[in-house]
C-alpha cells in the first residue's frame, strides 16, 4: 500500500515535471509570436508611409503635369536616377533594398549588402 502511493506520487511529479516543460515550451513560442508581430506592425507602419508619401507626391506630379525628362538627360537615364533614388529612400527609411533580405525591415543597423548595392 506504501509502495503505491510512493509510485503515484512519482508518477504525478514525472507529470507535473512534464507540463512545466510543456508551459516553457509555449511560453517561448508566445513570446516569439509577439515580437514577430511587433516587428511586422512596425513594418506596417513604415509602409503605410511611404504608400501615403508616394501618393501625395504622385498626385502632386500629375497635378503640375510636368514630362520626366531631367535637364541635360534623356528620359531613359532620368528614370534609372530615379530607381536608384527610390532604392536609396527605402533602405534610409529602414528597408532592406538587397537581393538577400530585398523588402524586410532592417533592425540591427547598416545592412553590408545594401551599401555595396547603393554605391555601384
Amino acid at each position: 500500500m506504501m509502495k503505491d502511493i510512493f509510485l503515484r506520487v512519482d508518477e504525478l511529479e514525472a507529470s507535473l515535471g512534464n507540463l512545466h516543460g510543456n508551459f516553457g515550451e509555449l511560453r517561448l513560442q508566445i513570446k516569439q509570436l509577439l515580437e514577430e508581430n511587433q516587428r511586422l506592425q512596425m513594418e506596417n507602419q513604415q509602409l503605410r508611409n511611404v504608400l501615403r508619401r508616394e501618393t501625395a507626391a504622385q498626385a502632386s506630379d500629375e497635378a503640375t503635369d510636368e514630362p520626366a525628362v531631367v535637364k541635360g538627360k534623356d528620359k531613359a537615364s532620368a528614370v534609372v536616377g530615379e530607381g536608384h533614388d527610390n532604392l536609396a529612400r527605402l533602405y534610409h527609411e529602414g528597408f532592406h533594398i538587397c537581393n538577400v533580405y530585398y523588402g524586410h525591415l532592417r533592425l540591427e543597423g547598416d545592412c553590408l549588402f545594401c551599401l555595396s548595392f547603393l554605391s555601384k
